[in-house]
């Protein structure tokens, strides 16, 4: 702050009165009376004009008796200044405060050498003060980065530098980082690092760290968002210790010992490096051939002793036994009769008393015999049981892992294909050219009524399927040994993917079924009915997610309708266009001649991670000529209709029934899929065989409610409960593996143990089941535990794990229920019982809200208090918008219990609209309790 006396300050204004002809007012006269210098209390601060707003810029000092602004060394028009006065209280003086607007025009047509700025002039009895100079600039902040971050993949504790040069701006932007779209604070965590000129530093990576990173710039004008950046923290394999050395692998002579070791200290992860070296290493060895020992001839006999018994004895000494060689075999000693008979034992004579050691030499021949026959019949056994074993040794030569293993392992089965089928090219078909060889006996359940299940491959549709059969089953069924099928995917025939059908085989028409494979029935549709009159009401799909709400009076009075629901369970009759997918089920709703005064609320369940940076969703409907076309997308503005989409369900107002479904187009490869995974398990034909069945269904409950039927219908039991996977749009496949099954319990088949799904067929598997079969097999039968885990991942993707810990026996299996919450066991609710809100709460809603109010508290208020707040000229067009926003909100929070949040809502609004005040909460509580005891919940 500057101060002049008050003869200068006369000087001073005697000098720029002369521009005084500029128009810039100037005080007439000084008082020269003694006093204080101007104080200022507040001084002008820096400003910045954002868009076209004016800034105000303001000062104030004690004591003041004029306060002028100067900017740019010009005077600033006493017209354009605004002053105000006031006594400060403890010391008398007075207070002026004086503030002027700047407009961005003024900045904009100001030309020197700095920036434009301004500062205030204070005068006082005794002299002049002057403010700080305040700098006035236009913010703004450019588009794109200077430079954005770069993806990198860095080994395990190594270091991160990810750089970011925020776009140019007014004033400089700050910068914020985020991961995985969740912001980075770098207090909470010292491995990280954000202070260094805008880059994010990790000291040490671990595995936590990999993640997509986004760097944020803003300032007070705007906010820019840099290009991801992708990390990769990878770990390299590390080879575990040496095991001991085996045994020597003769055991005779020269021969190898080895020991082992393995890539698992660590395992490499994220695409690191395998570890270099040899995993096996032998050496040779050198084992001491065993020696079989050998008799010495026999002596000579001794004398004849009292007993009338001479002896000779040998020795197993020629050679003597070494090395783990054989003893002798034999008797060691010989006993016999000396005297020709003539010498009597016991008063009797010698040819009737049978020398002892004819008894013995008896016992041992028996005794010899019958170890000879027990060590035949072992032998038999052992080698009968290998037999068996070899013959029903089983592998799956899985040529191609795109073509998976299906169904039962009781088969080979090799995929023949032309090309690469993990590529992502829309514009190359895969040959899904299928040949089977059947070979073993094939399943049949009941020996009196026989089912037999048709194998289909883990991915549909098939465009060719060749199967040939060669077992010795079909000699019972009246075939020839070589017997070759062929069938078309077309309607009703070979069933493919969930649409596996089962047809009943009796002994005597046998060989009709197998010539007429291809004509087994397939489900088409699943459907539900109810009738509807004035009073409106709600259908419900269980299990599906499904439901269509009509509102009361949307059925003219004294009309009733039959109106039904049903979902297409056949192959999806939307055909997407390039990288468009189907989200949801194709649900029906009709009659479609039917016409409505209210919109109706239809609800289908979707299965995409919502987020409109990432998809582009559509509402499509079926034309009578069966063609699809867009109604419109969910973001878009359109007062034909409206969608509500939520995380799991989309909840659309119509006029028209029809056919519809919800398409999405991924915008970037951060699009994600929702799929459910679930893995069920039954045992085989085979006693000592037990069937894993792991299924990737999109997380509908639709989709997932097929797979439980045909579960049902195979003997399945669900293992663990159902998962999510959040699948990427990034064009990695899906892989999916069984792993820690008990050694010495459990074996699992050759080349199943882990199987791989192209990307293409989950993507678009247009809400068509997928699975994985893996076959176990048990050592023994009193085997009854299995535990093993089940890993289901995407490549640079999400995974998860399904434990399975379970018994095979069913006595003893825990049963997993199917679904969580089974839905209402009333499929059409009609009349009031079908809403939430009573019929008399929502009436006086409706007459608060409809009429319009120039202060917004209006409809309007109520969509926004309900979080709607998108597409609000929809409600504009119908004549109760308040009623059409209650039906959107009964449609919503079909299963979400009571109904607080419309109470929380009533009760902020009721505070300004008196009509509402007396809606208490106690009131909707009531209704919450009646509605939940109607409907059974």
């Amino acid at each position: 702050m500057q101060t002049r006396s008050g003869e200068e300050t006369r000087r001073c204004f005697g000098m720029e009165s002369e521009g005084a002809d500029n128009g810039e007012a100037l005080p007439e006269s000084i008082p020269s009376a003694p006093g204080t210098l101007p104080h200022f209390i507040e001084e002008p601060d820096d400003a910045y004009i954002i868009k076209s707003n004016p800034i105000a810029l303001r000062c104030k000092a004690r004591p003041a008796m004029q306060i002028f602004f100067k900017c740019n060394g010009e005077w600033v028009h006493q017209n354009e200044h605004v002053s105000e006065e006031s006594l400060d209280e403890s010391s008398g003086l007075k207070v002026r405060e004086v503030f002027i607007n700047v407009t961005r025009q003024q900045v904009e047509d100001f030309h020197g050498p700095e920036d434009y700025w301004c500062q205030c002039v204070a005068w006082s009895h005794l002299g002049t003060s002057k403010s700080r100079k305040a700098s006035v600039r236009i913010a703004y902040l450019r588009k794109n980065f200077e430079q954005d971050p770069q993806g990198r993949e860095v080994p395990i504790e190594g270091m991160i530098v990810l750089h970011c040069r925020p776009p140019e701006g007014v004033p400089a932007a700050e910068v914020e980082w985020l991961k995985n779209e969740e912001p980075i604070d770098s207090e909470q965590d010292e491995n990280i690092d954000t202070r260094a000129d805008h880059n994010l530093i990790i000291r040490q990576a671990r595995l936590s760290d990999s993640g997509n990173y986004t760097c944020m710039a803003a300032n007070i004008v705007a906010k820019r968002r840099s290009l991801s950046a992708t990390v990769v923290v990878y770990v390299n394999g590390g080879w575990s210790s040496w095991t001991e050395w085996s045994a020597c692998n003769v055991r005779c002579g020269r021969g190898w010992q080895k020991r082992s070791r393995t890539c698992t200290n660590p395992a490499p992860l994220n695409g690191g490096a395998f570890c270099e070296g040899m995993s096996v290493q032998k050496i040779t060895c050198t084992s001491l051939c065993p020696v079989d020992g050998s008799w010495e001839v026999w002596s000579e006999w001794s004398v004849c002793s009292p007993e009338c018994e001479h002896l000779r004895i040998r020795e197993c000494t020629a050679p003597p036994p070494r090395n783990g060689g054989k003893f002798c075999e034999g008797l060691s000693q010989e006993s016999e009769n000396c005297t020709d008979g003539l010498c009597i034992l016991d008063k009797k004579p010698l040819h009737e008393i049978k020398p002892q050691s004819i008894e013995n030499a008896s016992d041992i021949a028996l005794y010899s015999g019958l170890g000879a026959a027990v060590v035949a019949v072992a032998v038999l056994v052992i080698g009968v049981t290998l037999y068996r074993r070899s013959q029903s040794d089983y592998g799956v030569d899985v040529i191609d892992s795109s073509a998976l293993t299906g169904g039962f392992q009781t088969f080979n089965f090799k995929t023949v294909r032309q090309g690469n089928p993990l590529l992502l090219n829309s514009s190359m078909q895969p040959d899904l050219t299928v040949s089977r060889t059947y070979s073993g006996p094939i399943c049949l359940q009941d020996p009196l009524d026989k089912e037999l299940m048709t194998e289909s491959s883990l991915f549909n549709p098939l465009s060719d399927i060749k199967v040939k059969v060669q077992s010795s089953f079909m000699v019972s069924l009246g075939v020839s040994e070589r017997a070759e099928y062929h069938g078309k995917n077309h309607s009703g025939t070979f069933p493919h993917g969930n649409n596996r059908s089962f047809s009943t085989m009796h002994p005597r028409n046998k060989t009709p079924y197998i010539q007429n494979l291809s004509s087994l029935p397939t489900r088409t549709e699943l459907r539900t009915t109810g009738v509807f009159g004035h009073l409106g009401g709600r259908l419900v799909m269980p299990n599906t997610g499904v439901s269509l709400l009509i509102p009361h009076g949307a059925i003219p009075e004294e009309n009733s309708w039959e109106i039904y629901m049903s979902i297409n369970q056949g192959e999806p009759s939307l055909q997407s266009d390039g990288s468009e997918v189907l989200l949801s089920p194709e649900v029906t709703c009709g009659p479609p001649d039917m016409t409505v005064t209210t919109p109706f609320a239809l609800t289908i369940p979707h299965c995409a991670d919502v987020s409109s940076e990432h998809w582009n969703i559509h509402l499509k409907k079926r034309t009578q000529q069966g063609k699809w076309e867009e109604v419109m997308s969910v973001e878009d503005e359109s007062t034909s209709c409206y969608c509500l989409l939520d995380p799991f369900a989309c909840h659309v107002l119509l006029d028209s029934f029809g056919t519809y479904a919800l398409t999405g187009e991924p915008i970037t490869d951060c699009a994600v899929k929702q799929l459910k995974v679930a893995v069920f398990g039954c045992m085989s034909c085979n006693s000592l065989d037990y069937n894993l069945r792991v299924y990737c269904v999109d997380n509908t409950p639709w989709a997932f409610q097929e797979v439980v039927s045909d579960e049902r219908h195979q003997g399945g039991q669900l293992l663990e409960e159902p998962k999510l996977l959040h699948f990427k749009g990034n064009t990695f496949s899906l892989q999916i593996s069984v792993l820690d099954i008990p050694p010495f319990l459990w074996r699992i088949k050759p080349f199943t143990a882990c199987q791989e799904v192209p990307f293409s067929r989950v993507w678009c598997s247009n809400q068509q089941p997928l699975h994985c079969a893996f076959s176990l097999e048990r050592y023994t039968p009193t085997t009854t535990q299995l535990s093993c885990k089940i890993c289901i991942r995407q490549l640079k993707g999400h995974e998860q794990i399904l434990q399975v810990q379970t018994s095979i026996l069913e006595s003893e299996r825990e049963t997993i229920t199917f679904f969580a919450q089974e839905d209402s066991t009333f499929p059409a609710q009609t009349g009031p019982k079908a809403f939430k809100i009573p019929y008399s709460i929502r009436q006086r809603i409706c007459a608060t809200f409809d009429t319009p109010n120039a202060k917004g508290k209006d409809w309007q208020m109520l969509a926004q208090k309900n979080s709607i707040n998108r597409n609000l000229s929809y409600f504009a067009t119908q004549s109760s918008p308040s009623a059409v926003i209650l039906n959107l909100w009964e449609a919503r929070h079909q299963h979400d219990g009571d109904l607080d949040s419309l109470a929380c809502a009533l009760e902020e609004i009721g505070r300004t609209h008196t009509k509402l005040s007396n809606i208490t909460e106690s009131q909707l509580d009531e209704a919450d309790f009646n509605y939940s005891r109607q409907n059974g919940l």
